[in-house]
């Protein structure tokens, strides 16, 4: 049996503050992303994100990677996936100018369960009964922070859900990607096509930006992209099994923005429902690592 390397401890600390700060930031983007909902259409504020966070991302690449992150050697396949990147951001930054930023932080955190799911319906990946429990309890955790059939369920909970199904399409999708290329090539290309794509629809919904507005859209394009840059090296550095259960920190995160800037509280069940969905989410990335290990 393969045993996964020891990362360094000095590497693992580095992993989880990179990861912590990482969350934290696309916490932060995804605040702005509600601020500007309030004027602007979802895709217009992805196109303007992408467009300027595209030189940045460029930088990094060619930084990290040398020329050959620079280059694709499956374009088709990024361009595929830039499809998914610009529905899924379209589907949460909606859903965030209805709700709460915490409850939708929270619903999008059952996209490792749709991962596992998915694994297993499409790729025909071998998925022990206990992670499909694990499925279960998870989507269980969603009815408890949804409550179909009660008056506290809106239809609009269903976007996160929705989101984090598109999400899950688009990590597995990076299996058709040429494994020649580098994380690194992922994240130019992601940032490249979602403004393309996006560019196709501006004629359509654009509305001319507010000066004032224009230092929010340079934030959001810094703040995602740096969040994205520091959470792809921080598995880098760190193994998956310590630094992916830290994604979830976002909630604190969330919750801290909603209450600061909204004064959004999430109630009870939604902690409940979120704390069920992220035990699961927990227990299948741990469950994960002792396969493959």
């Amino acid at each position: 049996m393969l045993q996964t390397p020891i990362k360094p401890r000095t590497h693992t600390s580095a992993g989880i503050l990179l990861m912590c700060v990482g969350v934290a930031c696309l916490c932060v983007n995804d605040a702005l992303a509600k601020t500007l909902t309030a004027h602007y259409s979802p895709f217009q504020i992805q196109f303007l994100r992408n467009l300027i966070a595209l030189p940045f991302a460029i930088f990094i690449a060619h930084r990290m990677g040398g020329r050959a992150a620079l280059r694709s050697h499956r374009p088709l396949a990024h361009l595929m996936r830039g499809g998914l990147w610009v529905g899924a951001t379209f589907l949460f930054f909606t859903s965030i100018t209805y709700m709460g930023l915490a409850e939708a932080t929270a619903l999008i955190f059952v996209a490792p369960l749709f991962i596992t799911a998915l694994s297993a319906l499409i790729f025909r990946e071998t998925v022990g009964w206990k992670r499909w429990l694990a499925v279960l309890i998870g989507f269980a955790g969603v009815l408890i922070a949804v409550r179909p059939g009660t008056s506290a369920f809106q239809t609009v909970s269903l976007l996160p859900v929705a989101t984090a199904f598109v999400y899950a399409l688009l990590m597995l999708s990076a299996r058709f990607v040429d494994s020649r290329e580098s994380v690194w090539t992922l994240l130019l290309y992601m940032t490249a096509t979602g403004a393309l794509i996006s560019l196709f629809i501006m004629p359509f919904i654009w509305t001319p930006v507010r000066p004032s507005d224009v230092w929010l859209f340079a934030a959001i394009a810094i703040f995602g992209t740096a969040g994205m840059t520091m959470m792809t090296q921080a598995f880098r550095l760190a193994p998956a099994v310590v630094v992916a259960p830290l994604d979830y920190s976002a909630i604190i995160w969330a919750t801290l923005l909603g209450w600061l800037f909204w004064t959004e509280i999430p109630d009870a069940l939604t902690f409940v429902g979120a704390a069920v969905i992220i035990s699961s989410g927990v227990f299948i990335i741990w469950r994960e690592h002792r396969v493959e290990g």
